[in-house]
């Protein structure tokens, strides 16, 4: 079962909803339950119901996915593994919002074309240590750290004139036209795991902060060490909605495990557990 309802503001109910599916038997995967993106490290009220639910029935579960999750755990973990030394790993989502056609998130939840003194729930402090900490003491875990702890910083800017897009219309000028935050791992007090977001409504906001290649949207891995080592990712969809490459990117680490899950024991997996595998039977543009 791909389990794609939201978890943001109903944690329990897509908790609830996951454990009784894996009680039945059924293999699970997604990107709803944020605790569990390190399921090794997640809060006992999150884990303790999901392998009671695997004793019970026999099904399993793996969640991943968000922006999207081989962005934040295997692919910079890949990349760290090429590097003589490392210092710093940096995960960057790159992204122009006016190509995301869900008005309400853009506009309330992220605070686009608000007021500067609006407060945008995803940017609350703490919220994106709950999205976004699971991958950064995942990534520790894997490269055998300690963290000190997680922090998270934020810039906001205006926007200098008002902006039009195709689908969500006007944003004004002098409301919140750009954001900028990161969630830091802290090793030896220093950040040295970091998630990075980069989001703008329109390319002339913040021109001095990072841009994606291609102008809609981008990931993007950084190892700062020796030798340094740049990854950038562009997936893109066909037709106006460009942003919907990145989802299905996240979609399709999510299908692809399935096979392996039900080949699998029953159990509760990461990330680090589900191998990232060739795209077996779908050259040539055939799907299984």
């Amino acid at each position: 079962m791909v389990y794609a309802a939201s978890g943001d503001t109903r944690p329990d109910g897509a908790l609830a909803d996951v454990a009784r599916a894996v009680a039945a038997g059924a293999v699970v995967v997604t990107p709803a339950l944020y605790p569990l993106y390190d399921q090794r490290n997640a809060p006992p009220e999150f884990r303790d119901p999901v392998l009671a639910a695997v004793a019970e029935g026999g099904g399993s579960l793996f969640v991943s996915g968000v922006d999207p999750g081989w962005g934040n755990d295997v692919l910079p973990l890949l990349v760290s593994g090429l590097a003589a030394t490392v210092d710093v790993i940096r995960c960057q989502e790159i992204f122009d919002y006016s190509t995301y056609e869900q008005e309400e998130s853009v506009r309330e939840l992220v605070g686009m074309g608000r007021p500067m003194e609006y407060e945008p729930p995803m940017l609350w402090p703490s919220v994106p240590t709950m999205i976004w900490g699971g991958q950064i003491r995942l990534m520790a875990r894997a490269l055998g750290a300690e963290l000190d702890e997680i922090r998270e910083t934020l810039e906001r800017r205006p926007l200098e004139s008002a902006v039009k897009t195709r689908t969500m219309g006007v944003f004004e000028a002098g409301t919140q036209g750009a954001v900028r935050f990161e969630v830091q791992g802290i090793v030896g007090g220093e950040p040295r795991i970091v998630i990075e977001h980069v989001t703008r409504i329109h390319p002339s906001c913040a021109p001095d902060w990072p841009v994606p290649p291609d102008g809609a949207g981008a990931h993007r891995v950084i190892v700062e060490g020796s030798p340094r080592i740049e990854v950038t990712v562009a997936a893109t969809d066909e037709g106006e909605n460009r942003s919907a490459g990145g989802n299905a990117t996240a979609v399709g680490r999510l299908v692809g495990a399935i096979d392996w899950l039900v080949a699998a024991e029953p159990g509760l997996y990461d990330a680090l557990d589900v191998p990232l595998r060739p795209a077996v039977g779908k050259l040539g543009g055939r799907a299984r």
